[in-house]
């Protein structure tokens, strides 16, 4: 039936190797592959309902009615479904994150990954997780690898249609993903970022002199990070993670005019970073679209990491994250 809700549940995953750029916009095709692991501690909730007595979409965002341009790109995308599901009734969304929304915290990949599962659902859909992924990936790219939880794989792919664009999950050794944790330094209160991620990739594409690099440096990144996940090597994990994000933010502070997330915070997070690291703890900085800091850490210095985090001047919460599950329904 189409006229119950249904209501799922997605984790925001963080990108240890970036995703910044893309080679086909309007089916969201990612310029490079990426590599994520999918956090438990950023969750959002969103209950799809496909309501023959609505005469257009609905969408609830965080108890908050959407208009404008988020509720017609929710609106557009919603059209997918009802394509495969060959329906022309409207929805209503309600989705809520349990964490700042559009404030680089990955809120649109937890968002999609939920609503992706949620609306095919609710639509009599009943998609494989590939599908899945490949559908989230049209609302944001970073959303196909949360369908997945742990450590994730994305395939930039070589279609022109899109169809081999999407995420799997990494067969990585148990022990050693349940061992890993982000620790999530945000900065300056979780405050809307001023640059969104799809026109900034876009500027970055079209201005910045180092973008070719970056989008050069990413296969070398991947190879180089499954090898060590293969060798349940975090060090070396590590290194890749806080390497691919410089390279990634260093091709947007290029752009003209430049793309700067970092506040001062920022800086000062990731130089309490290399200081653990010259004590011996395992950390490696990370950073989104945003000014916020991510440390990939384990569970034993986790509370280190953490204690370091939240005494840094302008970082007003700490949250340590567990990998988190795949998309499902509540």
């Amino acid at each position: 039936m189409i006229d119950e809700p249904c209501t799922a549940r997605a984790c925001a995953n963080i990108a240890l190797v970036k995703y910044w750029g893309k080679r086909d916009a309007a089916l969201n095709l990612p310029a490079a592959g990426s590599l994520s692991l999918t956090l438990d501690a950023l969750a959002t909730m969103t209950t799809v309902w496909f309501d023959p007595r609505r005469a257009v979409d609905e969408l609830v965002l965080d108890a908050q009615p959407q208009t404008g341009a988020v509720l017609a790109r929710t609106s557009a995308w919603l059209d997918h479904v009802r394509a495969l599901a060959g329906i022309d009734t409207r929805a209503v969304v309600d989705t809520a994150n349990f964490f700042p929304t559009a404030s680089g915290l990955a809120s649109s990949a937890s968002g999609y990954a939920a609503l992706a599962l949620a609306a095919s659902r609710a639509a009599g859909l009943a998609l494989d997780p590939a599908a899945l992924s490949r559908l989230a990936r049209l609302g944001s790219g970073s959303a196909a690898r949360s369908i997945y939880g742990g450590l994730v794989r994305m395939h930039a792919g070589t279609r022109a249609d899109g169809d081999d664009a999407i995420a799997a999950p990494i067969d990585a050794d148990a022990t050693f993903v349940a061992e890993l944790r982000m620790v999530i330094a945000v900065v300056g209160g979780g405050a809307p970022k001023t640059h969104g991620s799809r026109d900034a990739m876009e500027h970055c594409a079209a201005t910045s002199p180092l973008y070719a690099g970056w989008v050069a440096c990413v296969d070398g990144d991947l190879r180089a990070a499954e090898a060590a996940i293969a060798a349940r090597d975090l060090e070396a994990l590590g290194v890749v993670t806080e390497g691919s994000a410089l390279a990634m933010h260093a091709a947007a502070i290029a752009s003209r005019p430049t793309v700067l997330y970092w506040q001062p915070p920022t800086l000062a997070a990731m130089a309490a970073v290399r200081e653990l690291r010259a004590r011996g703890v395992g950390a490696w900085a990370t950073m989104d679209a945003g000014p916020h800091v991510k440390v990939l850490t384990t569970a034993a210095d986790s509370a280190a990491v953490a204690a370091t985090m939240a005494a840094v001047p302008g970082v007003t919460a700490v949250t340590t994250s567990t990998p988190g599950a795949g998309a499902f329904l509540t």
